[in-house]
C-alpha cells in the first residue's frame, strides 16, 4: 500500500454491537490517490421435485445424513431448467436444494439452535422460527419471481408461497443454513459475527442454468444471533425490499429482494439507542444473490488458523463464480483479489455516481462479488454534501459517503490479509502492488461515469477539472444531487447559455446561484462544442438515459414506512412501480412530488443500524 502520513487516534460509538468506545486508526484519504494528479475539488466527491413442508429430524447424526435424506437431481437434470419451461403455476413441482453447499462445505456438528461460539465449519444448520401471528404479503417482485424463480406470479397468492417465505414451510431438499463470518466494524476486528437473523434456505438453478441463493432475512434466531433476536422490523424490511430493487434498476450489482412479508408478532427495538425501546411488527425478506459469501468469510477462518478450510472454501468461490480464474493455477488466488479489487473500485464508483451511502461499510457487509448487500441505514445524498452520513450510529462519519472509496481500499487491504497465509512471498508482493492499484481504477470509473452525467463524449484534458468544479458549485449551494444532474440532462443549451434558469428546473437553478456559475457554464458549453457529431437532443437523450429522476431518498422510504406502519401499503406499491422506471417521467411519481425539494418535515429524518 501507498505510505501515508502517521494515522490518528480516535474513539468510535460500535452500532450494532453496543456502545463500546474503543479505539481505531482511520486511513488519510490522501493514502488512496498516491501518485495520481487529481484536482483537489473532484476528491471532494470520493465521495424439481417438491412436497409440502418437510423438516429435518434433530437426532440425525451429521451433514451426511442430512445430505442422504434430501438429495436430490438437479433442476436440470429433470428437464424444469429449460429454456422453453414455462413458469411454475404452483410450487409443488418447484425445488431448492443445499446439496451444492454441504457437499464441498462443512457444516457445523452441533445440530441444537443456541447462541455459541462456532468453529472449523462454514454454515450451522439452522431452520427458520415461524412468525406466530398471522401473515400477510406486502410486497412481491414480478420480475424476481419470474425471471429469476421461473413461478408466475399468481404463485404469490397461494397459501404454500407465503408460507415459504415467511420461513413456516421448508421446500424439499432444502436444509436451511445459517453462515459463520467475521467482520471489522467501523474498523475493530469484531471478531464472529454471522447470520444472526437471515436463514439460507437452499439453492435454486433456474432455466438459463443460474444458480440463485435464497436467503431469509428476519426469519429468527441461529448460532450467530448474538444477544438479538433474529428478527426484523416493518420498517427496515421495507426500505431493503425497495433499495434493493431499485438498485438493480439503476444498473448497480445487488443482491435481490422476492417478497416482503408482515406480522402482527411485537418486536422490541431501541431505534436510536438512547433508551427508547418500543414495539414494532415484525417482517420477513426473501433475498436472493448469486452468493451471500463476503469478506468477512474469509477473516474468520484466516482469523483461527483453519488455513485448509479457508483454502477449500476460497477454491469452492472460485470454481462457483469466477469462471476466469483457473482454480488449478498456482496463483489462482492472486487472480482472484484482483478481480475483486478492480470490481470493488467500479462498485463504489457505480454507488457514487448515482449519490448512494451504504451506510454501514464493514468488512461482513462487502460482498466478494462485489454486488450490494446488507441494506441497512443507507441513503441517497440529497444535498449535494460529501460528508453526508445516512446513518446517526455513525458518530465519527467513518462510512460518510466521501470516503467510501477509503473505506474500499481498507477493506480490501483486510481481504489481502485475510488471504496472505496461502500466499507465497512473491504473490504477496504481487497481490499488494494490485491493490497499489486501487486508486487508479476507482478514479478511472469514477471520471467515466461522471462524464457520462455531463454528457461528454472522448477525452478532453480538464474533464475532470469540469467535474469537479460543478461539485464544487453544488456543495456550496446545497443543490440537489440527483436534481441537479437530471436537469441539466433536461435543460437545453440555448436556456443554460442565457443563464436564465426556469423554475421548473429548480434544483440547477440553487446552483446557478453561485458566483462562479457562469464561469462554469462558459466551460461547460465549450466542452460540449468538442463531441463530434453530437447535437442537443441527442445530448439530452443520452444525459437522460444515465441521470435518474427517482431514486429512493429516505423521505420517500420514511413516508411509505409511516403509512406501512398502519396497513396502508399504497405507497410501497407505488415506489415499487416508480423505481423500476427510475429515468422515465411518472405522473404518480410528479404528483407525489418525488422530484420535488425534500419537504419541510423531513429534513431532520434520520437512520440507525436497528432494524
Amino acid at each position: 500500500m501507498p505510505q501515508c502520513a502517521p494515522l490518528p487516534v480516535t474513539n468510535f460509538c460500535s452500532a450494532c454491537s453496543g456502545r463500546n468506545v474503543t479505539q481505531r486508526t482511520r486511513l488519510p484519504f490522501c493514502c488512496l490517490i498516491g501518485r495520481l494528479q487529481i484536482p483537489r475539488l473532484l476528491l471532494l466527491c470520493v465521495t424439481c421435485h417438491a412436497v409440502s413442508a418437510s423438516l429435518v429430524h434433530p437426532g440425525l447424526e451429521g451433514a451426511a445424513n442430512l445430505l442422504h435424506l434430501f438429495s436430490n437431481r438437479s433442476s436440470q437434470e429433470q428437464g424444469y431448467c429449460e429454456a422453453e419451461a414455462r413458469l411454475a403455476s404452483s410450487l409443488d413441482f418447484w425445488t431448492l436444494s443445499s446439496e451444492n453447499l454441504i457437499a464441498v462445505l462443512p457444516v457445523d456438528p452441533v445440530k441444537e439452535n443456541y447462541v455459541r461460539k462456532v468453529k472449523n465449519c462454514i454454515f450451522s444448520i439452522a431452520f427458520p422460527t415461524p412468525l406466530k401471528s398471522r401473515v400477510r404479503l406486502v410486497a412481491v417482485s414480478k420480475e424476481v419471481l419470474e425471471d429469476i424463480l421461473d413461478l408466475d406470479l399468481s404463485v404469490a397468492e397461494t397459501d404454500d408461497f407465503i408460507q415459504l417465505v415467511s420461513g413456516k414451510k421448508i421446500v424439499f431438499g432444502s436444509i436451511p443454513l445459517a453462515h459463520r463470518y467475521g467482520g471489522h466494524q467501523f474498523g475493530i476486528w469484531a471478531d464472529q459475527l454471522g447470520d444472526g437473523r437471515a436463514h439460507l434456505i437452499g439453492i435454486y438453478m433456474n432455466r438459463q442454468g443460474e444458480k440463485w441463493e435464497l436467503q431469509l432475512k428476519g426469519s429468527g434466531r441461529t448460532p450467530y444471533s448474538r444477544n438479538g433476536d433474529g428478527r426484523a422490523v416493518l420498517r427496515s424490511s421495507v426500505r431493503e425490499f425497495l433499495c434493493s430493487e431499485a438498485m438493480y434498476y439503476l444498473g448497480i450489482p445487488t443482491s435481490r429482494a422476492a417478497s416482503l412479508v408482515v406480522s402482527d408478532d411485537e418486536v422490541w427495538r431501541d431505534q436510536f439507542y438512547n433508551g427508547n425501546v418500543m414495539k414494532e411488527r415484525g417482517a420477513v425478506v426473501l433475498r436472493v444473490a448469486k452468493s451471500w459469501f463476503r469478506t468477512g468469510s474469509l477473516e474468520i477462518l484466516a482469523h483461527y488458523g483453519e488455513l485448509d478450510l479457508l483454502r477449500t472454501l476460497l477454491d469452492f468461490i472460485i470454481q462457483e463464480h469466477f469462471p476466469s480464474v483457473d482454480v488449478k493455477e498456482p496463483n489462482r488466488y492472486v487472480d482472484f483479489f484482483s478481480i475483486v479489487v478492480s470490481k470493488t473500485a467500479q462498485l463504489i464508483a457505480l454507488w457514487m455516481s448515482v449519490g448512494f451511502a451504504h451506510g454501514v461499510c464493514n468488512t461482513d457487509n462487502f460482498s466478494l462479488l462485489s454486488i450490494t448487500i446488507d441494506y441497512g441505514p443507507f441513503g441517497f445524498m440529497e444535498a449535494y454534501n460529501p460528508d453526508f452520513v445516512p446513518n446517526t450510529s455513525d458518530d465519527e462519519r467513518r462510512y460518510k459517503i466521501g470516503n467510501q472509496a477509503n473505506i474500499g481500499m481498507f477493506n480490501l487491504n483486510k481481504l489481502l490479509q485475510a488471504l496472505n497465509p496461502l500466499l507465497d512471498p512473491g504473490q504477496k508482493q504481487l497481490a499488494a502492488q494490485i491493490l497499489e492499484g486501487y486508486p487508479v481504477l476507482y478514479y478511472t470509473r469514477f471520471g467515466e461515469l461522471f462524464k457520462a452525467k455531463l454528457g461528454l463524449l472522448g477525452e478532453r484534458e480538464g474533464d475532470n477539472d469540469l467535474i469537479a468544479f460543478l461539485l464544487h458549485l453544488m456543495e456550496k449551494t446545497e443543490a440537489d444531487f440527483t436534481m441537479t444532474f437530471r436537469q441539466l440532462s433536461e435543460i437545453t443549451q440555448s436556456q443554460l447559455q442565457e443563464l436564465n434558469i426556469p423554475q421548473q428546473f429548480w434544483a440547477l437553478k440553487v446552483t446557478s446561484e453561485h458566483e462562479l456559475f457562469p464561469a462554469w457554464v462558459s466551460q461547460y458549453l465549450l466542452r460540449l462544442k468538442s463531441n463530434t457529431n453530437d447535437s442537443d437532443s441527442e445530448r439530452r437523450r443520452r444525459m437522460m438515459a444515465v441521470n435518474p429522476r427517482y431514486v429512493l431518498k429516505n423521505w420517500m422510504a420514511e413516508s411509505a414506512v409511516r403509512k406501512a406502519e398502519t396497513n396502508d401499503f399504497s405507497e410501497v406499491y407505488l415506489l415499487q412501480q416508480v423505481l423500476q422506471h427510475p429515468f422515465q417521467k411518472h405522473s404518480a411519481a410528479e404528483k407525489a412530488g418525488y422530484s420535488s425539494p425534500t419537504p419541510s418535515w423531513a429534513r431532520d429524518l434520520r437512520v440507525s443500524c436497528s432494524s
